[in-house]
């Protein structure tokens, strides 16, 4: 058996502020390999029920992840093998027009919270401000207020005991209340707690490409009756104004992620889990992994064949896993069970590039990211299949858009996402999701704690090269990038290029590359640099429209009093390197 890969100094920060077993006295009494064992045999318990040995399963689950080739979600991580162990990361919850389902949605909402999964809520079917309540003969105070209960009880909520509160809260285009509901967050202290986008129709979109107005509709009477109307222009510049200040709100394409939803005889789609990359329908729920790119390079090329065995393997372990998850409530219970959900995904796209000694922002780049995820889908819609002829398909499928001749017979009605990763990649030493580099030297903070991240493939490849020293090693970890310093040869520069020095359009480029073999969304930042105008920003999300994107989201580099801190540092190293 090959020896586990040594974990970093900031692996081991993560794992034991949020993943390790504690004592009731706070203090670890488990290792990373006893982690890894106690999820490996959690999940293989399931295939007790279908006939299979457990302990088989559980040496090859427990070898993927102690290789770090792959990696499930967090909740996964930290409840696998406890009681009630909840394993799900992806929810969303319904949220209607009464003041009991308001309040009904939010406890419901603290359970999934308290479990470690992550929440997303349409805010579209409450009736907007000054509406009458006709029940009291009162005014309707509207999504914007709602959302900022929501907000306050999520503060006080940590998930699992380690994850603070996640949420995503969308409104459609349509609604009588939505440029409060663009405005809200360029009030960076509002709504700490959630991530915000704008759910765009393609009703929407034509009345932009006419310059026509878009009429604003009541959701109490159907959505039938207009409140208004305004310019379609109008809408999208407040869209962008707020994006290009603050980041938020993202935008959602809903009719298109729609189009690929596979059970529309269940229900639609109104929302996402809060990084955006999950449409799920109301009380359903989803189960990710991602898979390591990194780990999957021998001599400069891609191991298919490893990749292929583990993307099999990794399908298993995410059904599973829905079949020995304890879910916070039987509605969503019902929900992944029909529908049967998973979510493998990928992480160290950047680092599988470097590897490959491909720039990021390159064609070939596009055309790998493409070709890579294409057999990612593939395989693991096959394994899917194999599982369903072993196990049956999905109890939701007749009425599915699988159910018709010529169409696979899977066990799940979806099987891939490409989630963000986040500190599952810092556990596995890789870069995030398909992220560039944000920077080759960064501190960052994680779980209380600041980190600092140095691009190992950088200075390796420097010392090999020949052109590494202590004074290029000083001033690429101050400013983070390579960005003024001599001496660093053209295809390296053009290897490491940071996500700001990469164009927008490579970015969306990027995430469509992956979008266009995905199931579901694509996890994904636009990254813009300082000086970007508006102007800039609604291109990037006319671009991801028109590329196939099902949602996007934009950072402007300084439009946060963090960014602006770095902006200052970046400058000064610029300075620095000049006087040198």
């Amino acid at each position: 058996m090959k020896r586990m890969p040594r974990l970093t100094d900031n692996a081991m920060k993560v794992l034991k502020a949020r993943y390790l077993l504690k004592d009731p006295h706070g203090r670890v009494i488990e290792s990373p390999q006893e982690m890894f064992r106690r999820v490996a045999r959690a999940v293989s318990a399931a295939e007790s029920s279908h006939g299979e040995s457990p302990g088989e399963w559980e040496e090859r689950y427990f070898g993927m992840m102690s290789a770090l080739r792959f990696m499930p979600n967090s909740p996964a991580l930290m409840n696998a093998g406890k009681e009630n162990g909840q394993l799900a990361a992806c929810f969303v919850l319904p949220v209607d027009d009464s003041m009991e389902s308001i309040f009904d949605t939010l406890r419901n909402a603290a359970l999934i919270l308290k479990s470690g999964g992550g929440t997303g809520f349409s805010f579209s079917r409450l009736r907007p401000s000054q509406d009458v309540v006709s029940t009291t003969g009162g005014i309707a105070s509207g999504p914007v207020s709602f959302m900022r209960i929501y907000n306050t009880a999520t503060e006080v909520i940590k998930q699992g005991g380690a994850r603070r509160g996640a949420n995503m809260g969308i409104l459609r285009v349509d609604h009588p209340d939505i440029i409060d509901f663009i405005r809200l967050k360029r009030d960076t202290s509002e709504l700490e707690n959630f991530n915000t986008s704008v759910a765009i129709t393609n009703s929407f979109m034509r009345a932009l490409r006419a310059g026509r107005n878009i009429a604003l509709r009541s959701p109490r009477h159907g959505g039938h009756r207009s409140r208004k109307s305004l310019p379609a222009q109008a809408i999208l510049d407040e869209i962008v104004g707020a994006a290009w200040e603050t980041g938020d709100p993202g935008i959602v394409f809903i009719d298109r992620m729609n189009r690929s939803n596979p059970t529309p005889h269940i229900g639609s789609f109104e929302s996402t889990n809060p990084c955006g990359e999950q449409p799920l329908l109301p009380y359903e729920a989803c189960v990710l992994g991602s898979l390591n790119l990194s780990r999957y390079i021998v001599d400069r090329k891609i191991d298919y064949g490893l990749l292929g065995d583990d993307i099999s393997c990794a399908v298993r372990f995410l059904d599973d896993s829905i079949d020995v998850n304890h879910y916070p409530l039987p509605e969503i219970e019902r929900m992944h069970m029909g529908n049967r959900k998973i979510g493998l995904g990928v992480m160290g796209w950047a680092d599988m590039l470097v590897l490959l000694g491909i720039p990021y922002d390159s064609p070939q780049a596009l055309r790998l990211g493409s070709r890579v995820m294409k057999f990612i889908k593939s395989r693991a819609l096959e394994a899917s299949v194999k599982l369903a002829s072993e196990r049956g398909v999905f109890p939701n499928f007749k009425g599915s858009v699988y159910d018709a001749p010529g169409k696979p017979r899977p066990r799940n009605a979806t099987v891939t996402t490409i989630a963000p990763t986040g500190t599952i990649s810092i556990i596995s030493d890789c870069s995030s999701g398909i992220e560039p580099f944000f920077a080759l030297a960064n501190r960052r903070m994680a779980l209380e704690s600041e980190m600092l991240e140095t691009n190992r493939h950088f200075f390796r490849i420097a010392e090999e090269r020949g052109f590494y020293t202590k004074q290029m090693h000083e001033a690429v970890i101050f400013s983070g990038s390579l960005k003024g310093i001599k001496g660093i040869p053209a295809d390296i520069r053009a290897l490491f290029r940071t996500a700001h020095e990469i164009a927008p359009e490579q970015h969306i480029r990027m995430q469509a590359a992956f979008q266009r073999h995905t199931d579901n969304a694509v996890s994904k930042t636009i990254n813009l640099p300082a000086k970007a105008r508006k102007k800039d920003v609604e291109k990037a999300f006319m671009l991801a429209y028109q590329l196939g994107c099902k949602g996007v989201t934009v950072f402007r580099f300084g439009s946060s009093k963090t960014g602006t801190l770095l902006i200052r540092r970046h400058q000064q190293a610029q300075r620095n390197s000049r006087g040198n």
